[in-house]
């Protein structure tokens, strides 16, 4: 055979299942204060950030996951002008907010100021330039204290953060409290999206916890999911609101929204995808019926050790 990389990169799907990545190029390989910092180019998916050893979004389909993330609540607001974004540090998230020409105002919090500067310089087609819009103000501390001590509300909070891990900088942004005190920085208009974990069998422990947490701080909590091929499988996602339901906007409305809200040309979301997001199989509704977990500071959650 030829041509075949010599460098593979593996990466535990569940605790019994492997997935492995040909490498073309290691790009970084290191520390920050906070997390393991990997960057590689892989043959089928392009440039990868991998934190503390997971994936977190490559080139060849981060679109799945950066839309699914981020467009429904964007969409479902009727006028969003102020965003809060906690993670995303390759700056795709934040494209996709700024997409909107509606937008005013972000604040982007990531503490890891370290991975930020390595996806400016490797993931130029994941941030396209977003983090020099002059709408964007880029802060490197704490997301939780921030939002404790700000006096803003936001039309529309994204949390784009890895997955909670023991001894990870996040996993107090995934507690009962933590939904509790970001209700008070939201308006009854507003919607906050989340990726709540994996839903692939065998590892949907963290998506089960996180969904019935949210279930007792918003009256509106409604999941969904979408399939991102470099994670292995399908992937949780969680849209939170005082008033605003995801499931009532028709197909059309969306799509009138998005052409009219729109400036960048979106490949996965529209209002056909939209639809069919929030009907999650029935394994998973009822599993999520039955979850009685509650996730608090006392009682956390994490991604099992693989």
């Amino acid at each position: 055979m030829q041509n075949v990389p010599s460098n593979w990169f593996m990466e535990f799907v569940t605790p019994d299942t492997i997935q492995q990545f040909a490498v073309k190029d290691i790009l970084y390989y290191g520390k920050s204060q906070y997390q393991k910092v990997e960057m590689i180019e892989t043959v089928a998916f392009g440039k990868c950030l991998i934190l503390d050893g997971k994936i977190q979004s490559c080139e060849g389909d981060e679109f799945i996951y950066h839309e699914a993330l981020v467009q429904p609540a964007m969409t479902l607001h009727p006028n969003p002008e102020t965003v809060f974004i906690a993670g995303g540090g390759e700056g795709a998230t934040l494209r996709e907010v700024l997409s909107h020409n509606t937008v005013k105002k972000v604040v982007m919090v990531d503490i890891d100021s370290e991975v930020i500067d390595l996806c400016k310089k490797y993931l130029p087609n994941h941030h396209q330039g977003s983090f020099d819009d002059p709408r964007v103000e880029l802060l490197h501390m704490d997301a939780k204290k921030y939002l404790e001590e700000t006096d803003l509300k936001f039309d529309v909070v994204i949390i784009d953060l890895p997955e909670p891990i023991e001894g990870g900088p996040c996993y107090l942004l995934y507690t009962q409290k933590f939904y509790e005190m970001l209700k008070t920085k939201m308006a009854d208009t507003s919607v906050f999206a989340l990726q709540s974990g994996a839903t692939i069998i065998g590892i949907t422990e963290v998506y089960l916890a996180i969904n019935n947490t949210l279930k007792t701080a918003f009256p509106v909590s409604i999941p969904y999911e979408a399939t991102v091929p470099a994670f292995g499988g399908p992937w949780g996602f969680t849209l939170n609101s005082t008033k605003l339901d995801p499931r009532e906007l028709s197909q059309e409305e969306i799509d009138r929204r998005i052409a009219a809200r729109v400036t960048n040309t979106l490949r996965f979301y529209d209002g056909h995808t939209h639809q069919g997001l929030f009907y999650i199989p029935k394994y998973l509704r009822d599993m999520l019926a039955k979850e009685t977990t509650i996730i608090t500071e006392d009682n956390p959650v994490f991604v099992p050790g693989i």
